[in-house]
């Protein structure tokens, strides 16, 4: 199961997010952000998730990865939904495109602070 939670040092829990991308039957690549992966899985294939997915045909999990917190996880889903197909693909691939993108978006923040 893909979920984590942290307690930092005044003992209170931070959610991790994931960000993961799902295949449609077209083969589409849909994007999107969670702190349970299977659990949002199954609402999409259910027709309880995203409009976008709802009779796209079989649905599968192409790719799922831990983000962190949310904020970042928002930031990561805006960036590979501007990316083009051939991207995602090489993101789902891996080819090490998703790590060097949050890294960079960490990096980002970390000096805006």
């Amino acid at each position: 199961m893909l979920w984590c939670i942290h307690l930092n040092i005044l003992n209170l829990q931070t959610v991790c997010w994931f960000l993961y991308l799902v295949r449609t039957a077209n083969n589409a690549l849909y994007t999107g952000i969670t702190t349970d992966v299977a659990r949002r899985f199954l609402e999409h294939q259910t027709g309880k998730g995203a409009k976008a997915l709802r009779g796209k045909g079989e649905l599968t999990l192409a790719f799922s990865a831990h983000v962190g917190e949310r904020s970042l996880a928002l930031k990561m889903e805006y960036r590979i939904k501007q990316l083009t197909k051939r991207q995602k693909e090489r993101l789902v691939a891996g080819d090490d495109s998703f790590e060097a993108l949050r890294e960079s978006l960490q990096n980002a923040s970390i000096k805006d602070d």
